[in-house]
């Protein structure tokens, strides 16, 4: 399979959907009446001169709010090439050997899903967030160099270009040469995407390959834009706040930005350093990296006196996020604000003193490891100080189930499972057992993705009311937010087994013992993709449908005495374009002070009847999952008759739990799954899909979990026979959905529930 031509049509096929999704959804959008209300009225339509002035206005801007969003775009962008790069390596690692993708290719995946993720994702969405919001939060009319701002953001969409030239030159390639020889493309298939690991160390990273030049030199750009975007931070903090604001009330968010922006002043020419001598080793002869110069060893040092600080760079405006959101959903004020601002600088200054940790097995002298041993797990100390504070200002408060509040628990909890184990890798007896498996790589993960992702999609939550003027769809959040939390618990956990029972990272093969983890764990990816496509609809669809704001107070901060700058900016805009009054709230109380007299439910009492109504729908459930089923079933033996369905693939199935290749073990896990996971997944998703809970609903889910029974039951058919094969998948499970949820229908199960303003 080719690699690269996969890849794209994945990323075509998720930006289709994006736009299909906003078609239809501004197709008709709610606009103001006269009279207050909310009427249906068509667009008008946009013309090439509307285009070509909003293609100027985005490329001219020098506002901080529209260049911040212009940042999580590129993010978001990022966010999901290099996840679709982590999916294709989840799937590769299904089998255990090479069967999907080759050797090779599984390294150029590794390769640029981490530096993709790394450096196009995470650092463009928080500066985005930071450029949008921090000057709402301390009272700054833009940031302190507007032009400059904008100068650090456009200088990274041609850094990622760069730095992904490979792929888009292989598809090129391979279109072109539909219509034009092979031999005058020579040039664009010398474009390798590099297989070097995200590390880049050479001497891998000094083979002959003309993309690993434009890969560094996409890097040194993308460091350049960073750093500009650093130090207009710390100017607009220092000089641009308001005389009101001091350094004892500065809020948390901000704090975390400027020390994340001065450990960048020290970290990221240092790596635009190391990357020049790379390049010049690459091209000019030099000898930084050669083992007859400086050695391969030198980069290390160089690269991870980098990117030791770069992982707090990433981490400490998620813990800001943190800081921020929760006490707005808990009704507390944070606990121990200055002890929180005191480790995050203890962070910041520690942050350049562990960088060895990440090389004890290379031979360095056991006293400066010793060293190294003893700063990695002092650095634990301000984080554990962080996550003491975030419970205790959780401890007796009013918690409110809404979809940012159970991003910020699960945050805690999986970086509390995450920081735990990198205490572990700090001692170097066990680092030099487990550097090298994937315990490394769950630790990481746990981290990157356990809170930092987490805590955007918690922004995003909570400031969308401010962004758009909407309100999302909070159950679909609610279902979104916990299946983001479960996946990546269930992926990266699993990973932490693996690395227990020391199977090594980065092979594209591995024992067969090992194989029903590696499923697992490819199972947990799978359902953080879904999520993060779930996410995406929700966004989109809810900014031309979601409810409009009728108050700049949507969460309730004002009765906590809450309510933050960037809210009261809101409210003053909402007041001068649309003459919505201030609201107030009934009654007011400090939030460092509990809730007294009649508390609302505690998360614990909001689960309970979830939990209930789960237990009640199961029976009505599994009798229309069996039903279907069995509708699916004689549909399959039509096409079993007519060739294009092999039964032996249900004997696969039965592998995929540990048992034997048996037809009816196979088939009686199918049946199970039918009755079970799929008819609950029905009742949970099927609020959320077109239609009334019923026929139609039916038929837009059966149509969704089509493509995955086609992807896993497929055995190699072509031709007429694939096209047989594909019709019959489809019709089997519009009919298994007709019976489902007919049979649902008719047993009188739920119906769509209304939404109500308490769902978070």
């Amino acid at each position: 399979m080719n690699r690269a031509l996969a890849e794209v049509s994945l990323f075509g096929l998720v930006l289709a959907g994006c736009l299909l999704t906003v078609a239809l959804a501004s197709r008709w959008r709610a606009e103001t009446s006269p009279d207050g209300g909310y009427v249906r009225e068509q667009r008008r339509r946009i013309s090439l001169a509307d285009a070509k002035a909003a293609a100027v206005r985005w490329t001219t801007t020098t506002n901080h709010r529209e260049i911040g969003l212009l940042y999580i775009a590129l993010g978001t962008v990022a966010a999901i090439w290099g996840g679709i790069d982590g999916m294709m390596i989840r799937t590769h690692l299904l089998t255990p050997e090479a069967t999907l993708w080759t050797e090779g290719t599984y390294n150029e995946l590794f390769t640029m899903h981490g530096l993709t993720m790394l450096i196009f994702f995470v650092t463009p969405v928080f500066f985005g967030i930071g450029n949008y919001f921090l000057p709402l939060l301390i009272g700054a009319d833009d940031m302190a160099f507007p032009r400059l701002n904008a100068v650090g953001f456009w200088l990274l969409p041609p850094s990622l270009l760069l730095a992904r030239f490979g792929i888009i030159a292989e598809v090129t390639g391979a279109l072109l040469a539909v219509v034009v020889s092979a031999d005058r493309l020579s040039v664009l298939f010398a474009f390798k995407e590099p297989a070097i690991g995200w590390t880049v160390y050479p001497p891998l990273s000094l083979a002959p390959n003309p993309q690993t030049n434009f890969l560094l030199l996409g890097l040194h750009l993308s460091g350049i834009a960073t750093t500009i975007g650093a130090l207009n931070f710390i100017t607009t903090v220092v000089y641009e706040r308001d005389e009101s604001i001091g350094w004892a009330n500065l809020d948390i968010f901000s704090w975390n930005i400027l020390v994340t922006s001065a450990i960048i002043i020290f970290a990221f020419p240092l790596l635009g350093t190391a990357l020049l001598m790379l390049l010049f080793d690459r091209n000019f002869g030099t000898t930084f990296f050669a083992v007859e110069g400086g050695g391969p060893i030198l980069w290390q040092h160089l690269f991870w006196f980098w990117g030791h600080p770069e992982v707090y760079i990433i981490f400490l405006p998620a813990t800001g996020l943190m800081s921020l959101i929760l006490p707005k959903f808990v009704g507390r004020k944070l606990f121990g604000f200055k002890f929180i601002v005191y480790s995050t600088i203890a962070i910041g200054v520690l942050s350049f003193g562990v960088w060895a940790h990440h090389m004890f097995v290379t031979g360095v002298d056991p006293r400066v490891r010793a060293s190294f041993m003893a700063t990695s797990i002092a650095i634990a100390v301000p984080s554990a100080i962080k996550v003491f504070n975030w419970i205790t200002t959780m401890w007796n408060g009013d918690v409110r189930l809404a979809a940012p509040t159970i991003l910020c628990v699960g945050s805690i909890g999986l970086f509390i499972v995450g920081g735990v184990t990198g205490i572990f890798l700090a001692v170097i007896p066990i680092d030099v057992v487990y550097h090298g498996t994937y315990y490394v790589v769950g630790h990481f993960h746990l981290i990157l993705m356990g809170i930092i992702p987490l805590m955007m999609f918690a922004a995003s939550y909570y400031w969308y009311p401010l962004l758009t003027g909407r309100m999302y769809d909070r159950r679909l959040a609610i279902f979104q937010s916990s299946l983001l939390v479960v996946g990546s618990a269930l992926t990266f956990m699993t990973l932490m087994a693996l690395g227990f029972l020391e199977l090594p990272r980065r092979y594209a093969t591995y024992p067969a013992e090992y194989s029903g983890l590696q499923v697992v764990a490819t199972v947990g990816a799978f359902l953080i993709g879904i999520s993060v496509l779930m996410w995406l609809y929700n966004m989109l669809w809810s900014y031309f449908q979601g409810t409009p704001v009728e108050t700049a107070d949507p969460w309730d901060l004002k009765a906590t005495e809450q309510f933050t700058p960037e809210w009261q900016w809101l409210e003053d805009r909402l007041e001068r374009e649309r003459g919505v009054p201030p609201s107030e709230p009934e009654a007011v109380r400090p939030s460092y002070v509990p809730a007294q007299g009649e508390r609302p439910l505690s998360l614990y009492g909001r689960i309970v009847p979830v939990a209930k109504r789960v237990a009640n729908d199961a029976g009505t459930g599994a009798a229309g999952g069996f039903v279907g089923t069995m509708l699916l079933t004689g549909t399959l033996l039509v096409a079993v008759a007519l060739g294009s369905f092999d039964l032996e693939a249900f004997a696969t199935l039965a592998t995929f739990v540990g048992l034997p290749a048996n037809l009816a073990l196979g088939y009686g896990l199918f049946l199970l799954g039918g009755m079970t996971v799929w008819p609950l997944l029905f009742l949970s998703l099927g609020e959320y899909l077109p239609g009334e809970l019923t026929l139609v609903t039916g038929l837009w889910y059966a149509t969704v979990i089509a493509s995955g029974f086609a992807l896993a039951f497929y055995t190699g058919q072509s031709g007429l026979e694939l096209v047989t094969y594909v019709l019959f998948v489809i019709v089997a499970h519009w009919v298994y959905g007709l019976g489902l949820a007919g049979t649902i229908a008719v047993l009188g199960g739920r119906q769509r529930r209304p939404s109500t303003g308490d769902d978070g």
